[in-house]
C-alpha cells in the first residue's frame, strides 16, 4: 500500500481542476481527497496499491492538467487518508 499527500501548484484553481482529478481518479482503484488551499495550491491525498497510486499520478501529468501544473511536491503518508471513494474536500 502507498499513501502521499501532492502540493500543486500553477494555474490550479478556478479551472475545474478539482472536479478533473476525481474523474481521473474513476479511472483507479485509489482513495482519497482533493481540495483547494487558500494560498493558491492544490492538495491531494490518495492511498492503494503502490502501482494504481502511481498511474494514477501519472494519468494527472497526462492528462489536459498537466499543462497547468507548475510545481508538484510529494510527500509520503504513514496513515492512508480518511475517505470513502476518492472525493472533493472544501
Amino acid at each position: 500500500m502507498k499513501a502521499v499527500q501532492i502540493f500543486y501548484e500553477g494555474r490550479v484553481q478556478g479551472v475545474g481542476f478539482r472536479y478533473s482529478v476525481r474523474q481521473i481518479a474513476k479511472g483507479f482503484n485509489v482513495m482519497g481527497w482533493v481540495r483547494n488551499l487558500a494560498d493558491g495550491r492544490v492538495e491531494l491525498q490518495a492511498s492503494g496499491e503502490t502501482e494504481e497510486v502511481s498511474a494514477f499520478l501519472e494519468g494527472i501529468r497526462q492528462s489536459d492538467l498537466g499543462s497547468l501544473i507548475k510545481k508538484e511536491s510529494e510527500n509520503a503518508l504513514a496513515t492512508p487518508p480518511a475517505s470513502r471513494g476518492f472525493e472533493i474536500r472544501i
